[in-house]
């Protein structure tokens, strides 16, 4: 199911965060602080270099990181990390900006880039929970579950009632085979939040893949029954019944679920939603029946 990306609103203060950038010359010269120099006629005279007022530097980087967050609210990333790239030079030392461009970058799909300076932000402010989420979900779109599930528990130790957290440490104990552990925190952020369908949704997946597919059922229904609309556990309850040979009402819920989104019609989606390998190899098979391949060869 979804991979969040944890929220990092506390990166700025009051602000939410979220992308490129123009040459530091610029802004300089936008503060008057940097000026061709001209030749000079006379040996004697030494060309004036102009002083930096550091307060205005450092006042003019957090109007920048104000500015980013501003822009990311309204999805306009590349201009928010152009302010932000700005800002983290103008004030190396604040790990909230290095925290937003980090963000800024997962954000853009740059993972490296956002890994490198979330490492950063931790470096200088080791307890910002925020920045360990993000550093969690970072690793975990490079498939480093590991160290996901690492940067995830310590920012949980610090704000221990994050549900979008425990759900993505819960993906990360998932993606390990960990899959009790995984229960346990997907179970976690629904305590935190009842109405976090695609916890509940998770849980069935986990239940799924360790063998208890009426275990997976169940918990399907139960986020059915806080999202009625979503297509995924529909889908996965079709598949599940599919399996157990009860192919009519497989079919009837499954085929309604891919018309509502034929995303679902694609393995390759699946498995992005982390469907696991048992729960694929069933959802092959309910594909290749005669009703839903006809269906899914006019989507």
């Amino acid at each position: 199911m979804y991979i969040t990306l944890i929220a990092t609103l506390s990166l700025i203060p009051h602000i939410s965060v979220f992308k490129r950038i123009s040459l530091f010359s610029s802004v300089l010269v936008l503060l008057g602080l940097w000026g061709k120099a001209q030749p000079v006629a006379a040996q004697a005279l030494v060309p004036y270099v102009l002083p930096l007022d550091f307060e205005r530097l450092e006042e003019q980087g957090l109007i920048l990181a104000q500015e980013a967050a501003q822009l990311a609210q309204f999805q306009q990333y590349e201009a928010a990390l152009a302010r932000a790239q700005l800002a983290a030079q103008l004030i190396p030392d604040s790990a909230q900006v290095w925290g937003l461009l980090g963000s800024l970058y997962l954000q853009s799909n740059e993972i490296d880039l956002a890994i490198a300076a979330l490492e950063k932000a931790k470096n200088l402010e080791p307890d910002n929970a925020a920045v360990l989420f993000a550093l969690g979900s970072a690793h975990f779109r490079e498939a480093r579950f590991m160290s996901a599930a690492s940067s995830l528990e310590a920012g949980l130790r610090i704000e221990p009632d994050n549900p979008g957290a425990l759900f993505d440490l819960g993906n990360a104990y998932y993606m390990l085979n960990r899959y009790e552990d995984a229960i346990a925190s997907y179970e976690d952020a629904v305590k935190k939040d009842s109405e976090f369908w695609p916890a509940v949704n998770n849980i069935g997946l986990a239940l799924f893949e360790s063998g208890d597919a009426e275990g997976a059922i169940r918990t399907w229904r139960e986020a059915l029954e806080i999202a009625a609309e979503e297509t995924e556990p529909q889908l996965a309850i079709a598949v599940a019944l599919y399996a157990k040979g009860d192919q009519e009402q497989a079919i009837r819920l499954g085929t309604a679920a891919l018309e509502r989104d034929s995303r679902y019609a694609d393995l390759e989606f699946l498995k992005e939603n982390l469907w696991g390998v048992r729960l694929l190899a069933e959802t092959e098979q309910f594909f290749s029946a005669p009703a839903v391949r006809a269906l899914i060869a006019q989507l």
